[in-house]
Order: C-alpha cells, then structure tokens, then sequence
C-alpha cells in the first residue's frame, strides 16, 4: 500500500516547516494591518529562526511555532491592538490561549539571546537590510492577551 502511493506521489514527499506555516500566516496578518509589514515580516522570522537553536521548542508544532511568532511580533511592534484577530484564528487554527505557551517561552527566548553562544541569527538580523529587529525586545505579555 506505501509503495502505491509513493509511487502516485512519484516520491516527491515534503515535511511542513515553520517557513512553510510562517509565509501562510503572515499574509494573513497583513490582512489585517497596513503599517509596519516589512518589519513583521522580519521581527517574526527572526524569533522563527531563533527557535532552531532551542531544543526546548521541538516540543511545539511548527504551526504553533509560526503563529507564536507572529503573535509576539505583533505585540513588539504593536501594543495599542490586540496581536490576535478572528482573521489571524480562521488560517492558523489557534485561538490565542492555545499558543500562550510557546508564545511566553518565545519572548524568554528573545529576551535572553544575548547569553547564547550561537548568534548568527541575532547578528543576521541586527543588519540595517533587516530593519534591525533582532535589538527589539518585546514588553511584558498582558494575561488578558490570552483569554
């Protein structure tokens, strides 16, 4: 039965990355949002990017990965409106409560990269060509961002 469809499927066989969900969800944000699209898209690949130096994040789905990254991008850039929006909860599946988890280990993640011997994500995205998201730093989750 397996080698019927891989064979169907002419062996071409793929695994879904966060990249994959990441470039899905954020078209879905900048739905939403008119101002600061280049520096979401950024700020939320650099944290993407920061989790595949953590082993502590392979526990999360790459989906729930991606959509944290969005979330908390958003937060940085963005205090004044909610990071999730019914838009945001259609494509990704998640209500903000189910990805409240992997969205406070990410902000640890981001608040702590300066103590981690592996910094070529944050030199990558210190660039000024990356609007230098990798030196922000995202204020305190509020607890209702996730009720």
């Amino acid at each position: 039965m397996e080698q019927q469809v891989l064979n169907d499927l002419g062996f071409h066989l793929s695994v879904p990355t966060t990249n994959t969900f990441l470039r899905r969800f954020l078209r879905a944000a900048q739905a939403s949002r008119t101002a600061h699209l280049t520096t979401l898209n950024y700020l939320a690949s650099y944290l993407a990017e920061l989790t595949l130096i953590s082993y502590d994040f392979m526990k999360f789905l790459p989906s729930e990965v991606a959509a944290s990254s969005i979330f908390l991008a958003k937060w940085t850039l963005d205090q004044s409106d909610h990071p999730w929006n019914p838009t945001l909860e259609h494509y990704t599946s998640y209500k903000s409560f189910d990805i409240r988890t992997c969205v406070r280990a990410l902000q640890e993640l981001q608040h702590n990269t300066s103590n981690c011997p592996l910094n070529a994500i944050r030199e990558k995205y210190g660039q000024q060509k990356f609007e230098c998201v990798a030196n922000l730093r995202s204020p305190e989750l509020l607890r209702s961002l996730f009720s």
